[in-house]
């Protein structure tokens, strides 16, 4: 590609220094805001036409961003590119550099939402034989992964249990989500027996003389937080020979995702996860679809 012209250099400078004076933008953002542009003048530049950054029509913006996703660029950097050139032309209209923003009507390219990492039925097994359930804080841990995984909850709903939250001989939980909604949530049978075990042996030992009404405590008698189950989760994929890097939110994924494989509809789901809006919870059609069409191609006669 050829050169910058001399007058693209002073007009990105005045630009950058611009931002910097009135925004304070980190030395990293000014930075990218520069090469951005030198890359779209290049762009320009290169069937030799030597267009002006200030002369710059919307037909070209639009033909840059389809070159850039042709070469590998992705949705998302291909955004980001586009929402420099916006600020820019902005900042040139705003000097009256220029009559007309040629990003003005220029879409963002689409972004994929990505899809939640899952785990298989085997995967989850696996993490929830992991801890060692002879002592007290193997118990407390197996209690909360069979709950994590037979109830779907946020990390910090998990934590933030109370004792007066539960009800075993019913089986479900009061959770106070999002908002300050309260849904109540059934356990099952197995995360049942594992928090009672867990109340009747493990919970006394680890809280000692400490008066606390949290479910699920540390080995000091204090409440879990979300970091240090974060620790828990990474270490139990460890010890389960697990490759794939774990988070506490991809046993959430895991819940609606077997659901809605065993054919529980998206309705139910949005409920059990405390979603407020069904479009949130449509995204797991997207992964269970992912795991048919693959089951489909492995095991069918014409896959």
């Amino acid at each position: 590609m050829s050169e910058l012209l001399a007058e693209d250099f002073h007009d990105i400078d005045a630009f950058v220094d611009a931002m910097w004076l009135e925004s304070g933008l980190s030395k990293n953002t000014l930075s990218a805001y520069r090469s951005d542009l030198k890359q779209f003048c290049l762009f320009l530049n290169s069937s030799g036409a030597r267009v002006n950054l200030l002369k710059v029509t919307q037909a070209e913006v639009q033909k840059y961003l389809a070159y850039c996703l042709a070469n590998g660029v992705k949705a998302s950097s291909s955004s980001r590119i586009l929402s420099t050139l916006r600020r820019f032309y902005r900042y040139q209209i705003r000097e009256n550099n220029i009559q007309e923003d040629p990003c003005s009507h220029v879409l963002s390219p689409k972004l994929g939402r990505p899809l939640p990492k899952s785990l298989s039925e085997a995967d989850v097994e696996a993490l929830l034989d992991a801890p060692d359930t002879n002592k007290p804080l193997g118990l407390r841990d197996r209690a909360m992964l069979e709950t994590l995984y037979a109830t779907g909850l946020r990390v910090s709903e998990l934590v933030d249990l109370k004792i007066n939250e539960i009800n075993l001989t019913v089986g479900v939980l009061r959770i106070i989500g999002k908002g300050s909604k309260e849904r109540l949530v059934p356990i099952g049978e197995q995360a049942t027996d594992w928090i009672e075990n867990y109340l009747s042996i493990g919970r006394s030992s680890l809280i000692k003389q400490n008066v606390s009404d949290a479910v699920f405590v540390t080995n000091r008698g204090s409440s879990m937080t979300r970091q240090a189950f974060w620790h828990l989760i990474k270490k139990y994929a460890v010890i389960a020979g697990m490759q794939v890097t774990l988070s506490p939110h991809t046993l959430r994924h895991a819940f609606a995702t077997h659901l809605l494989n065993h054919g529980a509809d998206l309705r139910s789901i949005q409920m059990l996860l405390g979603h407020s809006d069904l479009s949130t919870t449509q995204i797991y059609t997207h992964v269970a679809k992912q795991r048919l069409q693959s089951m489909h191609a492995k095991h069918h006669p014409r896959g």
